[in-house]
């Protein structure tokens, strides 16, 4: 069906506006990741999808219209940890690489995909370059005990300019969703997602329930999928779709807070992960509790 008949759909308003089924949702987005419509077509599209807001219906599928498109990396012989970093950092460290880098030491193989979606953050891929972990330019395999950096814009080329259009309409739109809900890898993985406000929760448990996703979700740091080193978030965990609460949010600061960095530059953020990885600092309480997590998580996969 013609772009135009699903923006009149979907275009009518925050309560007059009817959700798409999970098969015009595939049409619709498989239009727009294929650059068929005009600019102006999917201007209208992101500013319609982000005043009524996604279903889980819709948002399974536009990931079934982005797997088909993708550059998927092939399966390692066992799960794919699958971290995504589109957020930054704004006030504090990335810590995502940490994360990352601590599963990698476990024996795991583990994914990052990200882009910059603004110019204001730090964002993953310059941490990542202090930590002497470059790009990936090519799609291969991730060998068990290491991390890969793979950019969004290697995996679709599409997805990337959805993603792009943020810089002229400042607002996100489905793309900025749906990269923390994806599987890149053409095999078993455990995605680690995030949200950044609690409907966000709802609507990504929904998600990944409905396409029986392994993954660990939680409430991230500054949108970012590592735990806030000053306080406990809670996880929540899917294995094939069924959810379970592994750890409720504790209100309030730890009584015991880490020494962070006060600089959030890539320097200063790879040498804190640099100590931490030597012993030279604590691990913060809430990662070591998220690694745990993952680690368990991974084992009954």
């Amino acid at each position: 069906m013609a772009i135009g008949n699903y923006i009149k759909e979907i275009g009518r308003g925050k309560d007059g506006a009817r959700a798409l089924t999970r098969e015009q949702a595939d049409d619709l987005f498989g239009q727009v990741l294929d650059g068929s419509v005009t600019d102006l077509e999917v201007g209208a599209f992101c500013l319609a999808m982000r005043i009524k807001g996604e279903t889980a219906e819709e948002m399974a599928g536009f990931l079934d219209a982005t797997r088909r498109r993708m550059a998927l990396l092939p399966a390692s012989g066992q799960p794919t940890v699958v971290i995504p970093s589109y957020n930054g950092a704004r006030k504090l460290p990335l810590l995502t690489p940490l994360l990352a880098l601590l599963l990698a030491r476990e024996g795991l193989p583990v994914l990052i995909h990200g882009s910059a979606t603004e110019d204001r953050r730090v964002f993953i891929s310059k941490v990542l370059e202090a930590l002497d972990i470059h790009a990936q330019a090519a799609i291969k395999t991730i060998a068990p005990g290491s991390v890969a950096f793979v950019p969004t814009a290697l995996l679709s080329p599409g997805l990337q300019r959805l993603l792009d259009v943020r810089r002229v309409v400042n607002l996100r739109n489905p793309a900025h969703s749906l990269v923390k809900l994806m599987n890149p890898v053409d095999g078993p993985a455990l995605i680690v997602s995030s949200y950044t406000h609690p409907e966000y929760a709802i609507s990504m448990a929904d998600t990944f329930a409905l396409v029986q996703a392994n993954a660990l979700l939680i409430r991230g740091t500054e949108g970012e999928s590592v735990a806030d080193p000053r306080r406990t978030p809670k996880m929540q965990a899917f294995v094939r779709g069924q959810a379970t609460d592994l750890q409720a949010y504790q209100s309030g600061a730890l009584t015991d807070l880490p020494d962070l960095p006060t600089a959030i530059d890539a320097a200063s953020t790879a040498a804190y992960i640099g100590d931490v990885l030597v012993g030279k600092q604590p691990l913060p309480t809430p990662i070591a509790q998220q690694l745990a997590h993952i680690l368990q998580l991974h084992r009954s996969l």
